[in-house]
């Protein structure tokens, strides 16, 4: 079992392959911006063999744009997310994919449903589906059960950046929930929508106890971010903290 992070670019989530023995697949995959690039990405790690599923943690556009162009280069393979976003995708609804927040358009994308404890067997790994809503109700994660890695789309956008939840679909109770869940499930690794895996679990602890507080904090508070904090950009599906959470651990940055 390989596991790939494509770095994002840009506005692009991460995108993250699980290449194993028998068949391979795709998280997330990033805007239409790059497809083409993205194709090529994929190929140089693949070589001449191909994806068999992709797999979305979400409608919004830097996770999905680009799925249809990667799918119909894998000879048509099919595209897993939560129902809630089926009927989005397939009629490229731009407003909930937040495609019109990036003046692009959101393909026609048809997909077929991922549910909680879905199972995706790759021969020498498996894949299982959690749910995982907060930034909006079809967030999912998606949990390599053997190595512990986990994905965990916009509901932990960056170690440094908390999700929002101030979006159609937002929920700040269910965000809390989802983080619980992550802490609870004790993963060895965690590959955010943005930047670099999160590693080792003394170190996803502290992350996620570091998100957690924030986020009970401005429940607390009726649901406010400190006036302090910068407004979240047009484009952002996270919140900036100020002052500047640690990206990396303080033996990592030095």
């Amino acid at each position: 079992m390989r596991i790939i992070r494509l770095p994002g670019i840009h506005h692009d989530a991460n995108a993250v392959i699980f290449a194993g023995n028998e068949s391979s697949v795709l998280v997330d995959a990033g805007t239409t911006w790059y497809q083409m690039l993205q194709v090529e990405r994929i190929s140089g790690h693949l070589g001449e063999r191909k994806l068999s599923k992709i797999l979305l943690t979400s409608r919004r556009y830097p996770f999905s744009g680009a799925a249809k162009y990667i799918s119909e280069n894998n000879g048509n393979i099919p595209i897993h997310i939560h129902e809630d976003a089926i009927s989005v995708l397939q009629t490229g609804d731009f407003y909930s994919t937040w495609a019109n927040r990036y003046d692009s358009d959101m393909p026609s994308t048809d997909c077929v449903q991922v549910t909680q404890g879905d199972q995706f067997k790759l021969g020498d790994g498996s894949i299982t589906a959690l749910s995982l809503p907060g930034h909006c109700t079809d967030g999912m994660g998606y949990f390599e059960v053997e190595r512990e890695v986990l994905c965990t789309g916009a509901v932990l956008p960056r170690a440094d950046t908390p999700s929002r939840w101030d979006m159609p679909g937002g929920s700040l109770p269910e965000l809390i929930s989802s983080l619980n869940t992550i802490h609870d499930l004790s993963p060895k690794s965690i590959v955010p929508a943005r930047g670099p895996a999160i590693r080792g679990r003394e170190r996803i602890d502290e992350v996620i106890n570091q998100h957690l507080t924030f986020l009970e904090n401005c429940q607390d508070d009726d649901g406010q971010v400190p006036r302090s904090w910068p407004r979240p950009a047009r484009t952002a599906y996270f919140l900036v903290s100020e002052p500047p959470w640690p990206l990396l651990e303080k033996e990592s940055s030095k």
